[in-house]
C-alpha cells in the first residue's frame, strides 16, 4: 500500500541563522526532506547598535528569496516565523517587509510563544520529558517547564549566544553573577532541581558533539546525549586550551559554532547550577518541530513517535506493509513476562524486520544493523538503539552473540534479550514467507519445557526443514525443546 503525505515547510528567521526545513511523512514524526541554513547573524550587532546590520540584512534577505523559491518548487505549505533578533531590532520590521515582498507572511513570535514552541518540540520527541527545556538561540534563552506531556511555566532572557560574548567582555567575571541574578529575580532558582535540562539550540548541540569527540563515544547521535554538570565544567575549562583547528576537526562542527562554544558552555554551566539540573540532555527537536506538533490534534499527538517512525520505515523499505505488526503479535506470547517498556521496543524491532530484504544477501545483517542503530528515531535512548540493532542484526542472519560495537551502549543482558527477539523474528519470517495468513493461523506457545508451534493440517507443509532449523535455534536460545503440533481437521 502506498501513501503520499503533503509537504510542509518552515522558514525560521532566527537570531543566528535563517533556515528552511521541508517536512514530509506521517504528521507525528515527519521526516526532514530538505534542510538548509544561512548563518546570517541577525542578532550579532544588537548589543552594540540595537539594529540588524546591513550585511546581515542582505544575507537574510537573499536566504529568504531562495527559500521561498525552493518551497514553491516543492509545493510545500509554508509557514515563516521570526524570533528574538527580529523582535528586538529597531529595523526588524524592514526584514518582515522584505519577506512580504517575496510572498512570505512572517509570524513574529513573542518570547512566550518561542518558549512554548521549544517545549512542545522536546515533548514531541521525548513524550515523557520531565524537566526544564533550555532553548539557546542567537538572541535569547528560553526556559520552559515540561511535565506530564504539557508545557507549564516559561520565560525568555536576553542571553542569546550572539549577545553573550559582549556581556562576558563587559562584565568579565561578573557575567556569572549577572546571569545568576537574572535567574533568581525571575524566580527560577532551583526550579529544575534533580531534573534534566533539555538542551535545544545549535550551540549546545555543538558542545555535545565536542564531548563525543573527546571521549570517543561510539554512537554519533546527538539527540538524547547527556552531559553531567561536572562534564560541562570540564568542557568549559578544556575549550580555552583547544585550538580553533582542533574544534573544527570535530565532526559536524562549523566555524561559527566553534567560535561561540566557550560562551555557550559558560552560560550552560551557570544555568544548570542555578536550576539545580541533574544533567543536560541534547534535543535535536525544538521550535520548528514544536510548531508542527502543536498543530496536531490530541489523538495524533498521543501516538508513540518510535512506533510511528518504525512503522513508516518498514512501510517504505519492506515488502509487506502489515508484516511487522503481525510478527510482533505472533511472537508476543514468548515474551509475556517482559515489561511494557521492552514490549514496545520489541514491537519496533518487528516493524523494522523486513527493511534489509533488498540489500545484497551478504550484507542484509549489516543493513538492518545500520538502519536500527543510526535511524532518525526519537523516543529512544542509546541502549534501546543498541537493542534494536542487535535484534535486526540477528534476525537477518548475523551472529547470535553480542555485536562488539554495541557492548559500550547496552548491557549483556539487554543484548541477550535482543538476540532472542531476533531469533524469534527470523523464525516467524521464514515460517510465514513474510505473508499474513500463516501468522494469523499459526500460534506459538511456551512452557517451561517446550516451545510449540501449533498449525492447522492445511498449513502443515509450511513446517519444512529450514523452518525446523529456525525453530530449533530459537528454542535452544530460550532453553526449551522445539515442538510442532498439527491440529486435527
Amino acid at each position: 500500500m502506498t501513501r503520499s503525505y503533503p509537504r510542509t515547510a518552515i522558514i525560521d528567521i532566527g537570531s543566528n541563522s535563517v533556515r528552511l526545513v521541508v517536512y514530509q511523512g506521517h504528521p507525528r514524526v515527519p521526516a526532514a526532506l530538505f534542510n538548509e541554513k544561512v548563518m546570517a547573524g541577525l542578532g550579532r550587532s544588537l548589543s552594540a547598535t540595537g539594529a540588524i546590520d546591513a550585511g546581515a540584512m542582505a544575507l537574510a534577505t537573499g536566504a529568504l528569496a531562495r527559500f521561498a523559491a525552493v518551497a514553491r518548487e516543492m509545493e510545500a505549505k509554508t509557514r515563516t516565523v521570526a524570533t528574538a533578533a527580529v523582535r528586538d531590532a529597531s529595523n526588524g520590521r524592514d526584514l518582515i517587509a522584505a519577506a512580504a515582498d517575496l510572498g512570505l507572511t512572517v509570524e513574529l513570535l513573542s518570547g512566550e510563544q518561542e518558549a512554548t514552541a521549544a517545549g512542545m518540540g522536546v515533548l514531541s520527541a521525548i513524550p515523557e520529558a520531565d524537566g526544564i527545556v533550555g532553548d539557546l538561540g542567537g538572541g535569547s534563552l528560553e526556559l520552559v517547564r515540561v511535565v506530564a506531556g504539557t508545557v507549564t511555566d516559561r520565560i525568555s532572557f536576553p542571553l542569546g549566544v550572539l549577545r553573550i560574548a559582549a556581556l562576558r567582555e563587559q562584565r568579565g567575571s561578573g557575567f556569572d553573577r549577572q546571569v545568576t541574578r537574572m535567574i533568581r529575580e525571575a524566580g527560577w532558582t532551583g526550579r529544575g532541581r534533580g531534573l534534566p535540562l533539555y538542551m535545544v539550540g545549535g550551540s549546545w548541540r555543538a558542545l555535545a558533539r565536542l564531548d563525543m569527540s573527546l571521549t570517543h563515544y561510539p554512537l554519533p547521535i546527538i539527540h538524547g546525549y547527556a552531559l553531567a554538570p561536572e562534564t560541562v565544567g570540564r568542557l568549559g575549562r578544556s575549550i580555552a586550551h583547544l585550538s580553533r583547528q582542533r574544534l573544527r576537526a570535530v565532526p559536524g562542527m562549523s566555524a561559527a559554532r566553534a567560535a561561540a562554544l566557550g560562551d555557550a558552555t559558560a552560560l550552560l554551566g551557570v544555568v544548570m547550577r542555578e536550576l539545580g539540573s541533574s544533567e543536560g540532555v541534547a534535543s535535536t527537536f525544538g521550535l520548528r518541530e514544536g510548531l508542527l506538533y502543536a498543530a496536531l490534534d490530541a489523538k495524533t499527538r498521543a501516538l508513540d513517535p518510535l512506533i510511528v517512525g518504525a512503522r513508516e520505515e518498514g512501510r517504505l523499505l519492506g515488502r509487506f506493509p502489515e508484516h511487522g505488526d503481525l510478527l510482533a503479535t505472533w511472537i508476543a506470547p514468548l515474551f509475556a513476562d517482559e515489561t511494557p517498556h521492552l514490549a514496545r521496543l520489541r514491537h519496533a524491532a518487528c516493524l523494522l524486520a523486513d527493511v534489509g530484504w533488498h540489500a545484497n544477501p551478504e550484507f542484509r545483517d549489516e543493513r538492518g544493523f545500520e538502519i536500527a542503530l543510526h535511524g532518525n528515531w526519537v523516543g529512544i535512548d542509546a541502549a534501546e538503539r543498541a537493542m534494536l540493532a542487535q535484534a535486526l542484526h540477528t534476525s537477518f542472519g548475523g551472529a547470535t552473540t553480542p555485536h562488539p560495537l554495541l557492548l559500550g551502549l547496552a548491557t549483556g543482558a539487554q543484548l541477550a534479550a535482543a538476540i532472542t527477539w531476533g531469533l524469534a523474528m527470523r523464525f516467524g519470517q521464514r515460517f510465514s514467507a513474510g505473508l499474513a495468513g500463516p501468522l494469523q493461523r499459526g500460534a506459538l506457545t511456551v512452557t517451561p519445557r517446550d516451545l510449540t508451534l501449533t498449525l492447522s493440517r492445511a498449513d502443515a507443509p509450511l513446517y519444512a526443514e529450514m523452518v525446523e532449523r529456525r525453530h530449533a535455534a530459537l528454542a535452544t536460545a530460550m532453553k526449551r525443546k522445539p515442538a510442532c503440533a498439527i491440529l486435527a481437521d
